[in-house]
């Protein structure tokens, strides 16, 4: 079944130095750019992290220090990869937990911004173990009946993803075939930022996950404590979490704009879906 698209989609995979959202660095990427007339395009890239890669990483994807000495760095593809992206959903598998805030950092760290309050994020992983409980290598093979061959691979990756959604959306009837409704399947809690350090609660207010501060909104403990925001910013936690609470203090200082007639009603509307 061809994906319900309104706006194009990128499946993308990365391979890495490591798993530390962090500070681990890109070594290769592949996207997949499908556009909702079902036309594609696709682009791989090697990538210098500009830092080692261990030896226990190669060993997974087999990318050297040597095979990418001469190839570009992040910064001078970034812009690139900025423009296939910007006007698409993204899909992944595991992207919402690792691929998805690795490429922030990745962006933050050259200095291009990046947020997903513009698209949506479909986790290919999450509608898998929420049905199967598999791999990717034994999900191509369960939803495909195919076997795959380069695992590991940034481009092999891609283009078993999102041939996995495909063959998902033909399996199971129940799961709704538009982005909205799979973004909202494949993802496990509403995240503040992408390596769940804040979260929201029931009266969608962010809140700490973590710390001695675990529970309480993190507007409360930024009033009651202005300090802590300084340690995050200065500690090791990633350039996306970092953001997040920057944007959450600037809005607790910025005045709230008084809403007009007009845009009352237009609320009260939307909010009882009157027309």
């Amino acid at each position: 079944m061809e994906l319900k698209l309104t706006k194009p989609i990128v499946f993308f995979d990365l391979e890495t130095t490591g798993i530390n959202i962090a500070n681990d660095r890109i070594v290769e990427i592949s996207i997949l750019k499908i556009f909702p007339n079902g036309t594609q395009e696709s682009k791989t890239w090697l990538v210098n992290p500009e830092i080692e890669i261990p030896a226990d990483a190669t060993a997974v994807h087999g990318i050297t220090n040597e095979k990418v000495v001469t190839e570009p760095t992040f910064k001078e593809i970034a812009d690139v990869v900025n423009t296939m992206i910007a006007d698409a959903d993204l899909a992944g598998f595991n992207s919402n937990r690792f691929d998805i805030p690795l490429l922030a950092e990745e962006f933050l760290r050259v200095g291009i911004d990046f947020d997903m309050n513009n698209r949506k994020a479909i986790d290919v992983q999450v509608i898998f173990h929420k049905k199967e409980q598999r791999t990717l290598s034994a999900g191509y093979k369960f939803y495909c009946g195919k076997d795959l061959d380069d695992a590991h691979s940034a481009e092999a990756d891609t283009k078993a993803t999102y041939e996995i959604l495909k063959a998902q959306l033909d399996k199971y009837e129940d799961i709704e075939n538009s982005v909205d409704a799979l973004s909202e399947f494949s993802t496990h809690g509403k995240r503040g930022d992408f390596a769940g350090f804040i979260l929201f609660n029931d009266q969608d207010q962010e809140i700490f996950s973590f710390g001695k501060y675990k529970g309480r909104t993190v507007e409360e403990v930024l009033k009651e404590n202005p300090g802590y925001n300084a340690w995050i910013q200065n500690a090791d936690f990633p350039l996306y979490t970092k953001k997040v609470l920057r944007e959450i203090k600037q809005r607790m200082v910025t005045p709230k704009k008084k809403m007009t007639d007009e845009e009352k009603l237009q609320a009260l509307q939307q909010k009882f879906n009157l027309r």
